[in-house]
């Protein structure tokens, strides 16, 4: 617990400030944030032992473009140009094309390096996007992300006896889960009444907040399964007492994605 402390206070003070900056610099920290999440990837699926450095670095390289590169307007509608897709679908793709032996990078590879650049892609673009149109809906998130998580391991701990997917999340229970979304909606629509709009509609406010809190849960689970089905704890030991990027952003860019999703429905 220390050693998740410790490595949580140094996050902050690296974060918040380039956060608060926005501009460039956070635009730097997404990019690095999401490099770091992209090499995780890598090393789930040991696809750095299949492909050279060279056919790597080409891959970063259109994952940071794809960051950078996909327009969207004030309403979070992607602006989908059929040049940046074909370029990404190449860059990913040309593994296989330069390797005949599938044995060593196929199709499946490939594919799953497609979905995460697409995925992990677009979530690091929306929240450049977001902190670029509001500061304070991204701190709305991660309030919501972060008091959700905390109650729901508090709780779960002291009265958790009911498991939610043991066979994905052996910690996880309804009991987190239900506690989890109460106290993340409590808190984060009281943190949105109070700096972002006092004369929101207080129903759609909850019933917005709640989505976000459970989608984000979602989220977790999601990134759990995947560890799950590679027989790992955590995605890296990067952050030690949190594990890897991923396991510390999972619900996170999960809340973010929900958050658009509802801003492009009202």
């Amino acid at each position: 617990m220390k050693q998740r402390v410790l490595t949580a206070i140094i996050l902050i003070i690296i974060c918040v400030p380039l956060l608060m900056l926005g501009g460039t610099l956070f635009t730097l920290l997404v990019l690095t944030i999401g490099c770091l999440a992209l090499n995780e990837i890598f090393k789930m699926r040991d696809i750095k032992h299949k492909i050279p450095i060279g056919m790597r670095l080409i891959t970063f390289a259109t994952f940071i473009y794809f960051i950078i590169n996909m327009p969207v307007d004030g309403n979070f509608v992607y602006l989908l140009d059929y040049r940046n897709i074909v370029l990404i679908l190449l860059m990913l793709l040309l593994p296989i094309i330069v390797y005949h032996d599938n044995r060593v990078y196929n199709i499946n590879d490939a594919m799953f390096l497609v979905g995460m650049v697409f995925f992990l892609g677009i979530s690091f673009n929306l929240v450049i996007t977001l902190r670029e149109y509001s500061l304070m809906r991204v701190i709305y998130i991660f309030v919501i992300t972060s008091a959700t998580d905390t109650y729901a391991l508090i709780s779960g701990s002291l009265i958790g006896k009911h498991k939610l997917l043991e066979s994905i999340s052996p910690k996880k229970t309804w009991e987190g889960l239900i506690f989890g979304t109460i106290f993340g909606v409590l808190i984060g629509s009281v943190f949105y009444y109070i700096t972002i709009n006092d004369s929101i509609n207080v129903l759609h406010l909850v019933l917005g907040t709640t989505l976000i809190s459970l989608v984000g849960q979602m989220g977790d689970l999601v990134f759990s399964s995947i560890k799950r089905f590679y027989n790992k704890k955590d995605f890296s030991n990067l952050l030690p007492g949190h594990g890897g990027i991923l396991d510390r952003i999972d619900s996170f860019i999960f809340a973010v994605l929900s958050y658009v999703l509802l801003k492009f429905m009202l």
